[in-house]
């Protein structure tokens, strides 16, 4: 391992994912020390940008979630401070944050994701309703962690999911539901470099994979790697590399897809700064490759860079 310097794990956040991002940032922070890192934590919800420069970091691993973290902007500001950060730069950040701008570009490059609507009204989700057709979700777009999320299985669900999702923002995306096996694929490296990890299977009860059965509950069932065939590992995992490099991203994401009766999977959304938390998805993949927590850890802060100035 090579000296890494004075790293920071930015961490917690004004995010509505605050939380996880504080499980996230430390379960890194004590990975990275159990190594031998030269690691601080930092809660960038808490402490200025200031004071973020103050700390001179060599380097800093992104462990937030959500708006001012994981959408580019905290990216910016490492850009200018010159602090090489873990995870895609601004523009990659920042698209993958905006489900639906995300939705145009995999459309762009001919790559299966869900048919959409944008809302902005309950009559909006109405007329999406009648394009889309029963079920389908709601969702604010620029969230995750499911917060804000409705499945609407008859009309009548219309006017709470517009209720849920508006507090979260003003435009919502209401996307076809596809009905099958929920699959997440994390993606690791940069342009002809990216790589998949094994595919995880996600067996959440009644099919239900909220922020409960993501980060509390222990009901949730993972398969990993996933029961598929070879042939159709090797399709799912080279459609997510292909959406990961659509956006531009690098270092690391997580790519989550549907899986449905005929087979053919769907591109959901992609994650560029993935949960770190003990029920966290990319360390149960990279372990079933043969690399621990820790680890896994290490490589990604060994691989931060600045992205507009390579450093």
């Amino acid at each position: 391992m090579k000296n890494l310097g004075k790293v920071g794990v930015l961490y917690g956040g004004i995010s509505a994912e605050r939380s996880v991002s504080l499980q996230s940032g430390q379960g890194v922070y004590e990975a990275l020390k159990s190594k031998g890192v030269d690691a601080h934590l930092f809660d960038t919800g808490e402490r200025s940008l200031a004071d973020l420069a103050e700390q001179k970091f060599d380097r800093v691993f992104i462990a937030l979630h959500g708006r001012f973290g994981e959408d580019g902007c905290t990216q910016g500001v490492l850009e200018l401070l010159g602090i090489p950060y873990t995870g895609p730069g601004v523009m990659a950040s920042s698209i993958a944050m905006d489900k639906i701008m995300t939705k145009r570009i995999l459309l762009e490059k001919n790559l299966p994701t869900p048919r959409y609507y944008v809302a902005r009204s309950e009559e909006d989700l109405h007329m999406a309703e009648e394009q889309l057709g029963l079920p389908m979700i709601v969702k604010p777009p620029h969230e995750g962690s499911t917060l804000g999320l409705k499945k609407v299985n008859v009309s009548q669900e219309i006017s709470e999911a517009f209720e849920l999702s508006k507090t979260y923002e003003s435009e919502l995306l209401a996307e076809q539901c596809i009905i099958g096996r929920e699959l997440t694929v994390p993606v690791m490296g940069k342009g002809s470099d990216a790589y998949a990890l094994p595919i995880i299977e996600i067996i959440a009860p009644d099919g239900n994979y909220d922020f409960n059965n993501k980060y509390i509950a222990n009901d949730t069932v993972y398969e990993c790697p996933a029961k598929l065939s070879p042939e159709l590992t090797a399709k799912i995992q080279e459609y997510c590399v292909q959406a990961y490099n659509a956006i531009g991203a690098e270092g690391w994401s997580r790519i989550d897809v549907m899986l449905d009766k005929n087979n053919q999977p769907w591109i959901l959304e992609i994650n560029t700064s993935p949960g770190m938390t003990s029920h966290s998805l990319v360390p149960m993949s990279a372990k079933a490759n043969g690399m621990s927590y820790a680890d896994l850890c290490v490589y990604l802060v060994e691989t931060a860079s600045t992205k507009v100035f390579k450093k």
